[in-house]
């Protein structure tokens, strides 16, 4: 297993069962503020929630491996470790839920439940590999990420309704370093079709989509649903690509059912 970078940026709130959150592409773990807050309950004590930043972004180093998700899941694994964690839950979105299957897949039985939101079990086709390669040499190239503020990324992860939440998730993008971005980019695009990866998890597991979510259709959602052996599907109306923002509340009681289903199977 690699060794985690020099520098590694975590934020925890609460005790109680480990649920580790993922962020998406290209944000950080700022993105999961309201989890944070609302997730351990009143008495901090129903949820342990920790949210990394993943290689590169946030306060967490890049590190010198080539690009891979498995890096980022044995990442994962090593937190636990950290953490004196045996099992959590984990739960991720967009590029997140792409290291969950990741860490699914690698480190099966250190997974107590999955969550699984705005994203996918299949791998890119072509096209969407041309255009990551074609980002990650932009980005290099100019040493900036403008070219994702320029292509509107922001806006174009976020629903209709949600468009007045562009400023903060632009500003996310903003921090995110051109070196992280590239290698990121990379990493999705070698990620292998894990469907058959889902079909094995033996653990609770939710599955979150969103109905206006313009970058992975509920389609998607339905087949993670249907491979894994104990999930619930949940659609979010109205929500775009990240429902934990756009649509936390809804979000959160996915989050708690699951963890309350990871409870009561031991």
């Amino acid at each position: 297993m690699t060794q985690l970078p020099s520098a590694v940026s975590v934020r925890e709130s609460g005790t109680g069962t480990p649920l580790v959150l993922l962020h998406a592409f290209p944000l950080s773990a700022a993105m999961w503020s309201a989890q944070l807050d609302a997730l351990p309950g009143p008495a901090g004590d129903r949820a342990r929630v920790i949210a990394p930043d993943q290689r590169g972004f946030g306060g967490t180093g890049l590190g010198s491996e080539e690009p891979s998700l498995d890096t980022v899941a044995d990442d994962v694994a090593r937190l636990l470790d950290t953490a004196g964690i045996d099992r959590a839950v984990l739960g991720g979105l967009s590029m997140g839920g792409y290291v969950a299957m990741a860490f699914a897949q690698r480190h099966p039985d250190r997974l107590a439940g999955l969550l699984l939101a705005n994203t996918k079990a299949t791998a890119d086709p072509e096209a969407a590999r041309t255009n990551r390669a074609r980002i990650a040499a932009a980005v290099l190239a100019r040493d900036s990420v403008r070219l994702l503020l320029d292509e509107k990324m922001a806006a174009g992860q976020l629903g209709p309704a949600s468009q007045h939440l562009v400023d903060r998730v632009e500003g996310m993008v903003a921090a995110a370093p051109p070196a992280a971005v590239a290698w990121a980019q990379r990493a999705m695009a070698a990620r292998p079709e894990r469907l058959d990866v889902l079909a094995g998890v033996r653990v609770p597991a939710a599955v979150v989509a969103g109905a206006e979510d313009g970058l992975i259709p509920v389609t998607e959602a339905e087949l993670m649903a249907k491979a894994l052996p104990d999930a619930e599907l949940t659609v979010l109306p109205g929500v775009g690509h990240l429902s934990a923002i756009e649509a936390p509340e809804a979000f959160d009681a996915v989050a708690l059912r699951l963890l309350e289903r990871v409870v009561a199977a031991g």
